[in-house]
């Protein structure tokens, strides 16, 4: 009885903690909609990039298909966020695509046919693996580097705040949603028992611990530095 019991707890802190963590991305993945608002609102890209969601639609494409049931059991909660990021994302390079410039839509057509040519060679390539262990050890390294690459990404923007001490270009809401998806599906992936879910985002966790702790210091030290004139003053 009390095996039952305890099984039970697990499961409802697993499930928990996936469901929390599908709560926090669906914070990362409107995050761009201000930007496609500006877009939208003067009819052109500007000097804005598609390649950000060229490379997160790629990445929602990989994890979702490992959290399908036919390459690794028991991660449904893995393939509902990445169904919503892959949605998310197709659709703003629909809209980069038509409001881009004609050299861009050229180049972002080309990118989106690759992107879904590497999809389907990995899709139909694991499905010629016969062992399920196999298979699902195949799409997880994939899926574990593909996400390991995508949570790497920020290492730009912390040297950018390092060097300019400022936290211009670093949003706090971006940041603290990652780190909160990212602790939420480290937890998910450590009682699944799931290292090519728990490693990566035990990378994105750390990363965007990172992230918030130099928001705040250099925040604190911005708002010191504006008050020494007023001390100053009264010298």
């Amino acid at each position: 009885m009390s095996l039952s019991i305890a099984y039970s707890v697990y499961t409802i802190c697993k499930d928990a903690a996936g469901v929390t963590g599908n709560i926090f991305a669906f914070g990362l993945f409107i995050s761009p909609i201000p930007t496609f608002r500006r877009i939208i609102r003067n009819g052109s890209t500007e000097m804005f990039s598609g390649l950000p969601y060229i490379y997160a639609l790629l990445n929602c494409l990989i994890s979702l298909w490992y959290g399908t049931p036919i390459i690794s059991p028991d991660n449904l909660l893995v393939l509902t966020v990445n169904s919503a990021g892959a949605i998310f994302q197709s659709v703003y390079i629909t809209l980069f695509v038509i409001y881009a410039e004609k050299a861009k839509k050229v180049t972002m057509l080309g990118l989106l046919l690759a992107t879904f040519g590497i999809f389907a060679v990995i899709v139909i390539g694991s499905l010629q693996i016969s062992d399920g262990q196999m298979r699902q050890m195949f799409v997880g390294i994939l899926s574990c580097a593909s996400l390991i690459s995508m949570f790497a990404s920020p290492l730009f923007i912390i040297r950018l705040v390092i060097r300019t001490k400022s936290v211009e270009y670093m949003p706090f809401y971006l940041s603290l949603s990652t780190f909160l998806m990212s602790t939420s599906f480290f937890l998910y992936g450590f009682l699944n028992v799931d290292p090519y879910i728990y490693i990566p985002n035990g990378i994105g966790t750390i990363l965007g611990m990172i992230q918030l702790v130099l928001y705040f210091y250099y925040t604190s030290i911005s708002r010191e530095d504006s008050r020494e004139p007023s001390l100053l003053s009264y010298a």
